[in-house]
């Protein structure tokens, strides 16, 4: 009996050029103004389900006929989150290098759960967060020539997931569990609540500290709240700061939050998902502020760094607890280099066995770019969203809901929570630009994220004419 029929080198090269060139199509549009596809796609839940054969085909089909089903079924139904006029969220970005960095990844087809199942997979890896590690200006604690080092997870999430892990061990672990006490700003993203369920806290374990005036987690506050749970035999495990918040580009004063955790003996984390992608300019360092006495660190160059999802640097101080916590080391996954302690196993880095080589996408976008080309690609944003928040600022209909953060503004209408809700479904409804929203102060508000790969200033400068133009179609329109 023989196997299936593969494509030839030849049918796979000329099925290659054909994905490539749609691809570049695609980019193309994007970088020539991006009107062909809507931002938002005009399905409603089922369109693309039914859309497709129930059952799947008994013979192989063309490759051309995928990519015609791609562009007339998949792409079309597809948010655009490459669009320059994507504002939502945070950026995901990508780039041409770090696609084809992923397609040669792709091709490799390498699992690389350990440095003997692909040496080249580990060491990149290991390369590019010293890389890293230089190029935003992050403490030498967190370099692979010392105790810790750094590793790339799918997503923040999981990132903070092994620092949780990691902390909860350390602080005794299962035997330990109902006394330990986990920390986080009402501001923080939702996935270090859902971490400490992951990781067997009761959801009354985490406390939740009050911000100030600016979103940031008050560290007075904190310090109350742990001298309370210490004085009632509880036992704080983890401090997870923000430097970056999701609702409104926040920065929690990470020095104050390290003075509290170091006489309690708790880890700090500091989720930078976003921010930390600017720290790639030198100006912007000041983010970094009491980084050098931290237990962890992540941001994700996915979402800011020209490089696409899935890509989330974390970074530790010492390795060890880590390991401690998230190493088994199976019969079948014995082998000498690991056995001698010469090699890293990126395996006991993170909670899945198996994982992929990401580090090679980023590698060629680092590569491709340069700290120069990265240093501009931030630079160009955070100085179109400043032009941006003068324009909102100086309109009578808007007021600013939070500070001005690098590449994010967040504004209401002055008339309440219905008119901001209203202006956001008109931007949206325009097709020109997508915005999503947060809630502030318990009040609505819009947020604008600039930070696209194809977003300019000139993109830029258009959502604040629309957004002029939709209030004043509004103010002629009168009550």
């Amino acid at each position: 009996m023989t196997g299936p029929q593969h494509m030839t080198p030849d049918e796979f090269r000329e099925a290659g050029r054909a994905a490539i060139d749609w691809l570049a199509d695609f980019l193309a549009d994007h970088r020539d103004g991006g009107h062909a596809r809507p931002i938002v796609p005009d399905v409603a839940p089922g369109d693309v389900y039914g859309s497709l054969p129930p059952s799947p085909p008994t013979t192989g089909e063309p490759f051309d006929d995928l990519l015609a089903d791609v562009d007339r079924l998949i792409a079309p139904a597809t948010t655009q989150w490459q669009h320059p006029g994507f504002y939502g969220f945070f950026p995901a970005d990508s780039s041409p290098p770090s696609i084809l960095g992923e397609l040669i990844s792709a091709g490799l087809g390498v699992q690389g759960m350990m440095w003997s199942t692909s040496p080249a997979c580990t060491e990149l890896e290991t390369l590019v967060l010293d890389w890293l590690v230089e190029a935003c200006g992050l403490p030498d604690r967190f370099r692979s020539d010392g105790p810790g080092g750094g590793v790339i997870q799918d997503s923040a999430s999981s990132a903070s997931l092994c620092a949780v892990l990691a902390a909860r061990d350390r602080s005794g672990g299962a035997a330990e569990l109902p006394r330990l006490r986990v920390y986080t700003s009402a501001q923080a993203h939702s996935s270090i609540e859902k971490d400490i369920l992951v990781a067997g806290f009761a959801r009354e374990q985490l406390r939740v500290v009050p911000t100030d005036a600016g979103f940031a987690m008050d560290a007075d506050a904190l310090a109350a709240m742990v001298a309370a749970d210490v004085a009632e035999g509880l036992v704080p495990c983890l401090i997870a700061a923000t430097v970056g918040t999701t609702s409104s580009g926040a920065v929690d004063p990470v020095a104050r939050v390290c003075d509290v955790a170091g006489p309690a003996g708790a880890w700090v984390h500091v989720d930078a998902a976003w921010a930390g992608s600017a720290t790639v300019c030198p100006e912007y360092r000041h983010l970094l502020d009491g980084l050098d006495r931290v237990d962890s660190y992540c941001f994700n160059p996915h979402k800011w760094l020209l490089t696409n999802f899935d890509c989330s640097a974390f970074f530790v101080a010492d390795s060890g607890p880590l390991l401690d916590s998230l190493s088994i080391v199976p019969e079948y996954l014995r082998n000498a280099a690991s056995d001698a302690g010469e090699v890293i196993d990126y395996r006991d880095w993170q909670v899945p066995l198996g994982r992929r080589f990401r580090s090679l996408k980023l590698w060629f976008v680092l590569r491709s770019y340069g700290t120069d080309g990265l240093r501009a690609h931030i630079r160009a944003h955070v100085a179109a969203t400043a032009d941006l928040a003068e324009r909102l600022a100086a309109n009578p209909s808007l007021e600013m809901a939070a500070p001005l953060s690098l590449g994010l503004v967040c504004f209401r209408h002055v008339d309440g929570d219905e008119a901001s809700e209203r202006l956001l479904a008109a931007v949206n409804a325009s097709g020109r630009a997508f915005l999503t929203h947060t809630r502030l102060d318990d009040r609505y508000a819009l947020r604008v994220a600039v930070g696209g790969t194809w977003t300019t200033a000139d993109h830029v400068t258009e959502l604040a004419d629309l957004l002029d133009a939709l209030l004043l179609d509004e103010a002629l329109d009168g009550p």
